[in-house]
């Protein structure tokens, strides 16, 4: 099967989660002296970082802002590449195909969480054919409404949308986005029915949010919290378990309904077999740069919570992720076009 942009997809096999969580922790089996030299000598040119999205979007604000402070700490240009399609996997296939020296590292997004259960037939196996590197952030999404729609609260909302069936429609960055699994996740637990309109993209979306063209959104913060601050979006509450420095005063989900929670988080990988003296570099430098000041004003102020930690630990949110998403999105029968 051909995808847009001319994307081939074949037939894998699926790798099991315990597997990859195997393959995560287990960056750590050279000898100490030959792992030292060659983390010593690490990077002597140019690396690049590739993000499966358009410029603009977060995943590539966080790869250009990751890449500066790499580039200072390392002493060589971290350069980014954007190779936009097929929902992120043109850029995930970039990376899982390249030689695993360290000079071609990815900014993971959400989406690979989903792309797993939504492409039936991918050219490679995410969580087997990728090595994680380091946790970035976690962003909230916001459940924002038109201030057109008489509704302040989530339960509003929910009452509202059921008086009202069929009314009510909620804008995604596309199929399998964050921002449309997110609403997904809330039509299952609240049963409010809101219809999917998916866009090209958080900048289309919010365009046609702000105009009324559909009434209900779920985006990231990061696409959000300017339109909210200028009072074109009124927002109603974050995603995440915990609630929002950067929107201080609104609830969470869960809040109202127990066990909801949906987040856009980001990181960093490189291709399976990149030598652990490499990773361990960079996990140290990504975790570094997480506790500069001025990175984590820029990060808080987009309502990040910073996923510092081990490589081992970025993996088992990926497979984490995989496996919830994989629920929600088989129960629901959706599927990429």
């Amino acid at each position: 099967m051909r995808a847009k942009g001319g994307f081939r997809f074949g037939s894998v096999m699926r790798f099991s989660r315990r597997k990859f969580l195997h393959l995560a922790a287990g960056a750590t089996a050279l000898p100490a002296v030959s792992r030292f030299a060659r983390a010593q000598s690490y990077p002597t040119r140019p690396v690049q970082i590739v993000v499966g999205f358009a410029a603009g979007s977060t995943s590539d604000i966080l790869a250009r802002l990751m890449a500066q402070w790499l580039s200072q700490r390392l002493g060589q240009q971290f350069v980014v590449e954007n190779r936009p399609g097929a929902g992120g996997n043109i850029g995930a296939e970039t990376v899982v195909k390249a030689a695993p020296d360290g000079y071609t590292l990815l900014m993971v997004p959400p989406a690979v969480a989903a792309n797993a259960t939504l492409y039936q037939h991918l050219n490679f196996n995410f969580l087997h054919d990728i090595a994680p590197i380091a946790g970035v952030v976690r962003v909230p999404n916001v459940v924002e409404v038109n201030p057109s729609i008489p509704v302040k609260t989530i339960p509003e909302l929910i009452a509202y949308a059921k008086a009202n069936p069929g009314k009510l429609s909620f804008a995604s960055a596309g199929i399998g986005t964050a921002s449309h699994l997110a609403g997904q996740l809330f039509n299952t637990m609240t049963g409010a029915n809101l219809q999917h309109v998916p866009y090209r993209g958080d900048g289309p979306a919010m365009a046609d949010l702000i105009a009324g063209q559909v009434q209900v959104g779920f985006a990231t913060m990061t696409a959000s919290i300017g339109h909210i601050r200028a009072g074109q979006l009124r927002p109603l509450a974050v995603t995440t378990i915990k609630r929002s420095d950067a929107l201080p005063g609104i609830p969470s989900v869960s809040d109202f309904l127990s066990g909801y929670e949906a987040s856009s988080w980001f990181g960093i990988a490189a291709p399976q077999g990149t030598p652990p003296e490499i990773i361990e570099s960079l996990n140290r430098e990504t975790n570094a740069g997480l506790a500069d000041s001025t990175i984590d004003a820029r990060l808080a102020d987009m309502g990040g919570m910073l996923l510092t930690g081990s490589p081992a630990d970025f993996g088992r949110l990926i497979a984490d992720e995989t496996q919830k998403w994989s629920k929600v999105i088989r129960a629901a029968g959706i599927k990429a076009e």
